[in-house]
Parts: structure tokens; sequence; C-alpha cells
């Protein structure tokens, strides 16, 4: 079973899709404009992840609309971190209609200082969204790896997912500054990263050359069943389209092998897959 673990919907009430840079993706996205894209690539389910409104409300519509979209197995929401009413956000989601398919818990962390993992009180919401058995998310600048490192190590009995390898700086070539940021990372076992939004940081122009040594040094240092692959779709479609983004990787892969393309998705999010 082909899994995308990364993709995102939205419509109307989204602040970030205001910048200028970004215009080619201001209008809707919904399943019914996914779907022609799973049905051609053949990938099966989909893990729907929060896309930055920022609002309780977003995972509260995720979910329903997970539990009535076969195609979507898990949902990763949106709370914040630092947030007093963590635990009771975490309860009503659950409470609610396809509660049972909230697998993770992701915070704009990326919009934060270098060192905002660090801080007392976001420690402490990863320690409260893994007591509640569920990922922890990590959407952030390469800048932060450094403090990534710290968090993941001091919560080892936590579950990690690293979004888009970190952002590694594709578009000026800085793999080598990228990996000895990210090798620290990957030493620790409670984390897995994902293969996406790679063409994303290459930028216009991205060749499947440019990603290669990048996936290849990710493959390296996590191994195929700690890597998962995700298209950021439709974020991608600033570049490519999501056809382009999985062959990309079935180029680099030789394939679509599993784990990367379903087997670590399944196991690390815990999927309910019939």
């Amino acid at each position: 079973m082909i899994i995308d673990a990364h993709q995102h919907f939205w419509t109307s009430g989204y602040f970030w899709l205001a910048d200028p840079a970004l215009a080619p993706l201001r209008r809707d996205y919904t399943v019914d404009d996914l779907r022609p894209h799973l049905a051609k690539t053949g990938v099966h389910r989909t893990v729907l992840v929060e896309a930055a409104r920022c609002e309780p409300a977003e995972t509260t519509e995720f979910l329903a609309l997970a539990a009535a979209t076969p195609e979507i197995a898990g949902v990763v929401g949106y709370a914040s971190l630092a947030g007093a009413d963590l635990v009771d956000v975490i309860a009503e989601h659950r409470a609610g209609p396809g509660g049972h398919l909230l697998v993770g818990i992701r915070d704009q962390i990326q919009a934060g200082p270098d060192d905002v993992l660090d801080r007392p009180e976001v420690r402490a919401g990863l320690t409260r969204v893994a007591a509640a058995g569920l990922v922890n998310e990590l959407v952030i600048r390469a800048e932060q790896l450094p403090a990534t490192v710290r968090a993941v190590a001091a919560l080892p009995d936590a579950r990690f997912v690293l979004d888009h390898l970190g952002k590694p700086p594709i578009g000026t070539g800085e793999l080598e500054r990228w990996r000895r940021m990210i090798t620290p990372v990957a030493r620790q076992e409670n984390v897995v990263a994902k293969l996406s939004g790679l063409v994303t940081e290459a930028g216009p122009g991205w060749t499947v050359a440019a990603l290669r040594p990048y996936v290849e040094t990710a493959l390296d240092l996590f191994g195929p069943d700690r890597l998962m692959f995700g298209s950021d779709w439709p974020v991608c479609e600033l570049v490519a389209d999501y056809e382009q983004v999985i062959d990309a990787l079935t180029v680099i892969l030789g394939g679509r092998p599993d784990p990367i393309f379903g087997g670590t998705a399944a196991r690390f999010y815990r999927l309910e897959l019939s």
C-alpha cells in the first residue's frame, strides 16, 4: 500500500496565502482536486496535515472530513504546544467526529526563533502530546535543527516526525552545512523524517540531479525504515505537480521501496489500514 504521508487542503481563511509569491496557490484545494492525482500515481492513502490556519477549528473540520474520506488514513492537527489548554484541545478532537484518526500534533515552529524548542513551555507541550500517544510533528527551518536535537534527545519516549528533511538549502547547494546539522537528529532513534517539500526548497528550475544528494544523504543517515514519502501537495504546485514530485523520488530511489512509500508511515503514525 502506497501512502502519501504529507498533503494539505485549504479553502479560505489562510492568512499566509496573502504573500504575493503564493498567488498561484490562492484557490480552493479539496478532496476532489486530490483524487485524480492519487489515481494517476497509484497512491492509496494519505496523511492530511494542518495547513497553518492555526485554529483548532481546522483540525475539527479535517477530522470530520477524514472520517468521510476513505483515502485519508490519518490527520496531523494543529495545536499550540505552549497553550495551557493543549490537553483539553486534544481530548475534544478525539471526542468528535473522526477523532480516532488524529495521529499527530503540529505547531508552526518554523515561525519562531531558532531556540523555541528549548523553551520550558514548549517542551512541556511536546511531553503532553507524547503522553496522549500522538506524534510530535516538527515543521522547522534548518537553523532550528540544533534545538531539535536537544528536544528529541530530552524526550526519548516521544515520537517525532521531521517534515521536509528540516528544509535543507537545496536552492543554494549548501549540502555539507545541512548534513552537519541534521546528522545529530538522525542519530536519535525516536525521530523519522519526510522526503517532502524538497522541490519547493530547490525552487523554480529544480532538477532531479539537484534533489538527489539530499535524498541520498537522508537515506544514508536515517535509513529506509525511518523515512517516508510526502508530496506536500498542493504547496508543491508552486514549482511542480503531484506527478512530478513522486516521479522524481521514484527515479532517485530506483523505484518505490517500502517502507519509504508506505511502511514507515503506517508504523510510525499507527495508522488503521484495511
